[in-house]
Order: C-alpha cells, then sequence, then structure tokens
C-alpha cells in the first residue's frame, strides 16, 4: 500500500514524466532536475508504491505492469489538481450568481441604482440583492456570506476589512422649486429662519452635522419634520414649504426641487465600498466591484 505521506505532488509529476519519457535523463530536463534528484524520486516511489515502475532495458527503462496501470490516473490527478489551482476564468455575460450589497437608503438611491443600468446589459442572469446596511451585523454577514458588498464609510468600515473609496459627498440646500426662499444666494439669516425637515437614520433626532456646524456659529435653525428615510424627503419637500439639507448625489437630478448652497461650512462625508477577504480574489467579484467602482465615478 503507498503511503501518502510521503506520495507528495512533486513525485507524482515525476512518475507522470518518466512514464512518458521512459529515460531518466529525459525526465530530469523535462522537470528542470538533475538526474542524481530524478533517480532519487524514482526510489521514493518505488518504495510509496512496492513496486519497481521502471526497469532497466538495453536503450533506457521499461514500465511495469504496475506503472502502466498507473500513466492514465496519474495523468488525471495532475490535470485535475491544474484545475484546481487554476483561476476560473469569468464571463459576465453568461455568469449565473448573486450578488448581496448592504447599503443606507441614501445609498442605494446614489450608487445602487447606477450600478444596476450598468450591470443589466452586462450580465443579464447575475442576481442582487439589495439588503439594509446595520453596522453593527455588518462584519458576521460580511464573514458569513449573507453579504458580499457594503456601501458604507471610512468611520464606520472595520480595519480588517477591504475597501476603495467610491466619492466624496457635499451637502446642499433642497426646496421645492416654487418656494419663496428659492434664490440664487440663502443668507444665513433666511436660513435659520426656515422650517426644515431632517433625516434621522436612528429616528426621531431633530439635531445633525448642519445643526453642530450652525452651534459652532452660535445659531441654531428650526427643524420641524425629523423622518428615518431619505427617499421619503424629495416628496415631502415638493409638497411642503420645508427645506432640507441633503447630500447632492441624492437631489441632483429630481424635478420639481432646486438646489442651492448652504450659507455655511458643513462637513461631507466619504463613501466607501468595502468587502470581506472572503470574496477578495474571486474573478466574478473583481468583475462586480470594478463596475461599480466605474459607475461612480473611481478608478479602477
Amino acid at each position: 500500500m503507498p503511503n501518502l505521506r510521503q506520495l507528495d505532488l512533486n513525485l507524482l509529476k515525476a512518475l507522470d514524466a518518466l512514464l512518458d519519457e521512459r529515460n531518466v535523463t529525459r525526465a530530469a530536463a523535462r522537470l528542470n532536475l538533475t538526474q542524481p534528484a530524478m533517480s532519487g524520486m524514482l526510489t521514493r516511489l518505488r518504495e510509496s508504491f512496492d513496486d519497481p515502475l521502471l526497469v532497466r532495458v538495453q536503450r533506457g527503462v521499461a514500465p511495469t505492469p504496475r506503472a502502466l496501470a498507473l500513466a492514465q490516473p496519474v495523468k488525471q490527478v495532475l490535470a485535475d489538481i491544474g484545475a484546481l489551482l487554476q483561476a476560473p476564468e469569468f464571463d459576465p455575460a453568461s455568469a449565473r450568481m448573486t450578488l448581496s450589497i448592504a447599503a443606507t437608503d441614501y445609498a442605494l438611491r446614489a450608487i445602487a441604482v447606477p450600478f444596476l443600468l450598468a450591470l443589466r446589459p452586462l450580465a443579464p442572469s447575475i442576481r442582487v440583492a439589495l439588503l439594509p446596511l446595520v453596522n453593527q451585523q455588518l462584519q458576521g454577514q460580511l464573514e458569513q456570506g449573507t453579504v458580499d458588498l457594503a456601501l458604507s464609510t471610512p468611520e464606520s468600515t472595520a480595519p480588517d476589512l477591504h475597501a476603495r473609496t467610491l466619492f466624496d459627498e457635499r451637502y446642499v440646500c433642497v426646496m421645492r422649486s416654487s418656494h419663496p426662499a428659492a434664490q440664487p444666494a440663502l443668507s444665513l439669516d433666511q436660513f435659520c429662519a426656515l422650517d426644515h425637515a431632517l433625516v434621522s437614520y436612528e429616528g426621531g433626532s431633530f439635531e445633525g452635522v448642519t445643526d453642530e456646524a450652525l452651534a459652532r456659529l452660535g445659531r441654531q435653525r428650526r427643524v420641524m419634520l425629523s423622518v428615518k428615510s431619505f427617499l421619503l424627503l424629495p416628496d415631502i419637500l415638493r409638497a411642503s414649504d420645508l427645506v432640507a439639507v441633503a447630500p447632492r448625489r441624492l437631489v441632483e437630478d429630481l424635478d420639481g426641487l432646486v438646489l442651492l448652497e448652504p450659507p455655511l461650512v458643513i462637513p461631507g462625508f466619504t463613501k466607501v465600498l468595502a468587502w470581506h477577504e472572503r470574496t477578495h480574489r474571486d474573478p466574478g467579484h473583481r468583475w462586480l466591484r470594478d463596475l461599480l467602482l466605474q459607475t461612480c465615478g473611481a478608478a479602477t
């Protein structure tokens, strides 16, 4: 019985070369080995299979019946191992897989929508699951494979994840086109006197980054409505005299709304694409990440 602990891949490659060449010198040259090294490997093969395998004849060596029986299985094993080690090719046009993306509703509108529009013509059989982003659960979801990609921020991205910057976002003041304050410039006094709507992801909060920026100036605004979803905001603004400070990408192409520069400096934020080592080298996931980065204007 062959000793599997002694039978490594190099021995199988040596046996394959010896059976093909039926000459120790030529087999050694084929594997870039010295003749003594090849002879040593033949000795180990004989011990492993408890058979001479190759015996001396007038010209070179001849295989024993045991060696002949091993020839095809050995080639098949080497071919299977080669296929196992070779990275699979990825063809988006024929690929069938499911990609799970976790994101806030803002990121779904600003990032996932253009990504899906770009994906469908190129990879019609790839399914996409859009999931809510829950920071406390994200690490475990990425590790377990229930989430493949996360559209997050640098502050909420664990250091052991892979991440690429998607873009830097800035805030604008937005209101309905017929709003009385829809003028080329908005003063700080006017801004503070308006009734504001605010998006609070946690729900119920009436303060955010804008209020922090105002507080540094010793000012405050009138926040009259707190909503939990950015997706509700455009319809609310169109139907009321409320104004809001919102990420530019969320509202820049929406009908019935006008965008103004805020009359104070409001720090923006950075969006990143994050993923786990589990999918880092997969050709399909790599292609999908590159496409998402391209649709967001980032270099791949």
